[in-house]
């Protein structure tokens, strides 16, 4: 009796409960993170996690309409009953409202609420959308608001990508959240096809924890297909320029668990594209103004192959990744830092050997503790080969010195760089609305190497040494689906060995080198947080003191076009954003979206780079003080899955902040002007109109522009000489026509790229590619 009475009491106090639990997946089996499961008319809710499960608990029995919904899909309405103390088990596979459109060449935000939801200020590409397109990774990124990919030539060419105003190396590169800091010369942005990246994610100035890194002014991470099914990926273009590309994408994976994957591509150019240049005879010094030209030792190739197997969905481990990358490249060098320079023979060539490790366990002895450590370790080499003692012209014209000499400083060196990178990423969910994060990078960095033209060198016996460690712990407090907070703390240290050269005795050709060492440790800290006025407007705000340190070819040089300067100091910024989203849809019909962002930056020690004494190659500097006030936004339509258009505009004034320099008794007469060499107003704007059902059901015929504007922006300083003007405003159009059949699983392109044939530059007076027609195929299946 007693027992029956302290049960109805109890039963009295707590109702027997039911609860429900599932996935919510696409239609291709991938998982959809954020989606919104409720059940309509309650306050029962929840939102799906990183691997798309979901858990309803402690719901009162009885009849509910269930809804599962996601930005981009149709939303799914199902009934369903509860019945005390059961625990009901639902999968769902939500529809693309988008399915038809694979080949829609458009640049927006991320298609998973996750990314979108996220409080820090970032933008991603929907790489899948581009995949018919020859674009590479670097073009498709030229396309996002704030972002400036500024080339030196054509196919293979030295790149450096400009984020908000930040360049270089103070914007860090993740591959599937891996720091990408010593993947070497086979593996850069601008030679990776975008077939190899399912979306790619641009976080503007602060940068999550788990990105851990020593970013200064934002990040880009590439996305690849971690889907556990299988598929195939081939495309192969041709083009002007003698220009090949080609990418071939497969995974496997079988019930028992068992996966693989392959990644190949390669890039070969002649880079033989027209030019405007002044020229002078070797031979008479008569000379030739705005002669068109073209370029005539430019070629390029690279073949790069990544390949991973292992096992996932094990007690052990949700995913054990066993990998190699294979590659090799080899770039001809055209020109120096200016076009003045002139080369005929010189080259450069190397290659990449790198084992890595990838491992990754949710719920790893306790439920809530993720854990995700990477490991790689680059075995390979590069050569610098300048042995010709020539000087050449643009009419190919050349004079043979006698001896031995090069053109630009004679070599063989063949070295290793030696490059490390073990990651380490631990999250701990505490519960519901609190979570915590610890992430670790470590890069190490020894160059060694040798030139048999000069075996007794002592110069290649130096030390170039450099180890870097950047340990980071997060806090984030997810309040409600309105409204989360991230904070963060990070510690920054570095390690540098190296030898300087001096004269000891005073006497002409004395030289000895003295070994150097410095150290480098501070704490930076940051915060983000983000507020959903309405379910289609968003607020978001962010700030953060971060560090940036020195890297290898900034310290070292990378032995072509960049002097190493060991004098470097670390760059310290405290950066603040503040943005919006809104998206509106008018009778399911018309569709609006639009983000804007304002930013803040000041920066102590900005490295930016400048001309060398002689112009002949870049050397990076610290300049004290800059301060960069920047706006960029975004707006984009679509009508009924026939016609998209989008324009974004992105202004940023940099300023050199240094009130007082070295040398100077009263103020600077630099202080206050804008940074030079640095695009202070640039565009795009793009359009796409789709042919559904075009000759036969299931095929989709799209005609696509794209423009880009960069306004025009001075080379020097602007308070000093009167020829400031050097690179004038320039507009470029691409016009481009794909076929896409059976649903995309067959698919053609043509592509015009620099339309009008207009004049571009984007470092000092480096011509960029005139007007070229390309042409790609492509295959696709998945299952």
């Amino acid at each position: 009796m007693l027992s029956i009475i302290a049960f109805a009491q109890q039963s009295r106090i707590a109702p027997a409960t039911a609860s429900l639990a599932g996935q919510v997946r696409t239609e291709d089996g991938e998982a959809l993170p954020g989606a919104s499961v409720s059940l309509k008319g309650t306050s029962y809710g929840t939102v799906a996690n990183a691997d798309g499960k979901y858990t309803l608990e402690n719901v009162s029995p009885g009849a509910y309409q269930l809804m599962v919904t996601f930005v981009g899909y149709q939303p799914l309405s199902r009934e369903i009953i509860l019945k005390s103390g059961e625990s009901d088990k639902r999968n769902f596979k939500l529809v693309s409202q988008t399915r038809e459109l694979e080949s829609l060449s458009v640049i927006g935000r991320s298609e998973t609420r996750e990314v979108n939801r996220q409080a820090y200020n970032v933008t991603a590409i929907d790489a899948k959308k581009l995949q018919n397109s020859t674009l590479d990774l670097s073009h498709a990124l030229d396309r996002v608001s704030g972002v400036r990919v500024r080339e030196s030539g054509g196919v293979g060419s030295n790149m450096n990508f400009s984020l908000n105003g930040f360049t270089g190396r103070q914007v860090k590169f993740f591959l599937d959240g891996v720091p990408m800091d010593n993947f070497g010369s086979s593996f850069q942005l601008n030679n990776i096809p975008i077939n190899l990246a399912e979306r790619v994610e641009v976080y503007k100035g602060v940068v999550p924890i788990w990105l851990g890194s020593d970013a200064l002014g934002g990040a880009v991470n590439i996305v690849t297909n971690t889907r556990q099914n299988s598929y195939l990926d081939a495309s192969y273009s041709y083009g002007s320029f003698n220009t090949h590309r080609t990418a071939i994408n497969a995974g496997f994976t079988s019930k028992n668990g068992f996966t693989a994957q392959l990644n190949a591509f390669q890039n070969y150019s002649d880079n033989n594209y027209w030019i405007n240049v002044d020229v002078a005879d070797v031979n008479t010094g008569e000379y030739f103004r705005d002669q068109r030209l073209r370029r005539f030792h430019d070629t390029y190739h690279n073949e790069t192959v990544i390949a991973n197997v292992g096992v996932v969905n094990k007690k052990f481990a949700d995913r054990l990744l066993l990998g190699i990358t294979l590659g090799k490249n080899r770039a001809e060098i055209q020109t120096g830092a200016r076009m003045v320079s002139v080369f005929g023979a010189w080259h450069r060539k190397g290659n990449i050997v790198m084992p890595s490790l990838k491992y990754s366990k949710k719920d790893l002895f306790v439920k809530g503790l993720s854990v995700n450590i990477s490991a790689n370790y680059n075995l390979g080499q590069e050569q610098n080969v300048d042995t010709v003692y020539r000087r050449y012209n643009w009419f190919q014209q050349f004079k043979q010195y006698e001896g031995l000499g090069s053109e630009r400083e004679r070599s063989l060196y063949r070295f290793r760089n030696n490059n490390g990178l073990a990651t380490a990423n631990v999250t701990y969910q505490i519960g519901p609305r609190h979570s915590l994060t610890v992430n670790n990078v470590y890069n190490t960095f020894n160059r060694k190497g040798e030139d048999e033209l000069f075996p007794d060198a002592e110069k290649f016996e130096q030390p170039r040494i450099n180890k870097k460690n950047v340990l980071g712990l997060g806090y984030k407090f997810d309040y409600s689906e309105r409204w989360n907070t991230s904070a963060f703390v990070k510690h920054f240290s570095q390690n540098n060995k190296y030898s300087i050269s001096y004269n000891p005795s005073g006497n002409w050709g004395d030289n000895a080198f003295l070994e150097q060492k410095s150290n480098f440790t501070k704490l930076g800290y940051g915060i983000a947080s983000t507020y959903f006025l309405r379910k289609n407007l968003q607020l978001k705000g962010s700030f953060e003191k971060s560090y940036r340190l020195p890297e290898t070819d900034e310290l070292f040089g990378d032995l072509i076009n960049l002097e190493g300067n060991i004098d470097l100091d670390p760059e310290t910024s405290y950066n603040y954003n503040l943005g919006f989203s809104y998206q509106a849809n008018i009778n399911r019909v018309h569709r609006f979206s639009v983000d804007a962002n304002v930013l803040y930056r000041d920066a102590q020690g900005f490295i930016r780079p400048r001309l060398n004494a002689n112009q002949t190659k870049k050397v990076m500097d610290n300049l004290a003080d800059v301060t960069n006030f920047g706006v960029d936004g975004e707006v984009r339509y679509s009508y009924n899955q026939l016609l998209t258009a989008g324009v974004n505009l992105t202004y940023q004034d940099l300023r050199n902040n240094t009130r007082f320099e070295e040398g100077y008794t009263t103020e600077s007469p630099l202080y206050r002007d804008r940074i030079p060499n640095m695009p202070f107003m640039f565009g795009n704007a793009d359009a796409a109109l789709f042919l559904k059902d075009f000759g036969r059901k299931g095929n989709t015929l799209t005609f696509g522009y794209n423009l880009l504007f960069v306004h025009a922006y001075y080379l020097y300083w602007p308070s000093m000489g009167s020829d400031k003007l050097d690179i004038p405003q320039q507009l470029s159009h691409d016009v481009n026509v794909v076929y896409a059949m059976a649903n995309g699983k067959y698919n053609i392109s043509l592509e015009c790229k620099n339309l009008l044939d207009a004049k571009l530059y984007d470092n000092f007076s480096l011509q960029k590619p005139s007007r070229g027609f390309y042409v790609k195929l492509r295959y696709f299946i998945s299952k």
